[in-house]
């Protein structure tokens, strides 16, 4: 994962964004065989959804928007965890090509449950 000038993590944005790129190059991967394309396509609709809905959630006409579709994101990339966990078991690709997108995705749950959290309680 690329940082930025501070040294810190890119923000939710762009993090999504590169996720988006990672999901697409695995799904490419994965496509070569049958059961794989199959579960593939279920990771690429989840994985590219999640940065979709949060990069929708900052133009939301309200907080209730807002929170709306953040937990949307928040249950695709819940959705997205256990497609790659499927992978990894069904072991359709070596575990160390996915273990870092896993993490990746486990931060990205953490994030936007953290968000949600907060944007609740400023309701």
């Amino acid at each position: 994962m690329s940082e930025d000038r501070k040294g810190e993590k890119p923000d939710i944005l762009e993090r999504t964004i590169a996720y988006s790129l990672r999901i697409i190059r695995l799904y490419r991967d994965l496509e070569k065989d049958n059961v794989g394309r199959i579960i593939g396509k279920q990771l690429l609709r989840s994985g590219t959804s999640i940065g979709a809905n949060v990069h929708e959630a900052q133009g939301g006409q309200s907080k209730a928007d807002f929170i709306a579709k953040m937990s949307i994101a928040n249950k695709e990339a819940r959705e997205s965890a256990y497609w790659i966990r499927l992978i990894k078991k069904a072991e359709l690709v070596p575990e160390n090509r996915i273990r870092d997108l896993y993490d990746e995705t486990d931060q990205i749950i953490r994030i936007l449950s953290s968000i949600l959290i907060t944007a609740k309680k400023r309701k």
